[in-house]
């Protein structure tokens, strides 16, 4: 009967502790996506990446603080913030690897692969277009497949497409349907939960109002 007793104890503590860790993470998680939703600078951004990765450090199991880790960082180095665009985006693929590590065939994970191959595009577009289209399409394909639900592939396509001259097979002709397409998804697209991915909604709409 004691051991029995003791073994419930044991039990009880182990589910508490597993709680207020979780309770923890989501609270740190919840906190540094705010941060993220209201910087400004580039400062700003280098500082929630670094708190998105000791997240992700303390957590070890946890894909999303090193998804966003990724995320921020690919975004920098398309937007020449934080230095070498290419160094930025070396580490943003280094942080993406230890998110795919924890989950394998991610959808969101393959969009950030796009930002990523399209930050290294925008350095030199007419020496690299032949080295990283093919990634980027092969991201974008990957995405869908993973989730055929997810609106992100489409809104990265309806940019990617805005951003291309009409000569290449780009504009808002290109665009708009793509941008159509997520805005519709949008509608019923539920993330799995607060902390899962839920952006690019207004990077659709952006697209629609610039091309009437």
């Amino acid at each position: 009967m004691k051991k029995t007793i003791s073994l419930l104890v044991i039990a009880s503590s182990f589910c508490f502790s597993a709680f207020a860790q979780s309770d923890k993470f989501t609270s740190a998680m919840a906190t540094t996506l705010q941060q993220y939703e209201a910087a400004k600078t580039a400062e700003d951004l280098i500082a929630v990446e670094a708190k998105f990765e000791r997240i992700g450090d303390a957590e070890k199991t946890q894909w999303l603080p090193y998804y966003y880790a990724a995320l921020v960082k690919a975004r920098m180095a398309q937007q020449r913030q934080g230095g070498d665009p290419d160094k930025v985006a070396d580490d943003a693929q280094v942080l993406l690897d230890k998110a795919e590590s924890l989950s394998p065939k991610n959808s969101e994970i393959y969009c950030v692969k796009y930002i990523i191959a399209s930050a290294r595009l925008i350095v030199d577009p007419q020496s690299r277009y032949m080295q990283y289209l093919p990634i980027m399409e092969e991201a974008i394909a990957n995405a869908k497949k993973a989730d055929s639900t997810n609106p992100r592939p489409y809104v990265l396509q309806s940019i990617g497409a805005k951003n291309t001259p009409e000569a290449f097979g780009g504009g808002c002709a290109t665009a708009k349907p793509f941008a159509q397409k997520a805005l519709e998804m949008y509608t019923t697209f539920k993330p799995a939960s607060a902390l899962n991915p839920n952006w690019g909604k207004e990077l659709a709409e952006y697209v629609i109002k610039d091309c009437k």
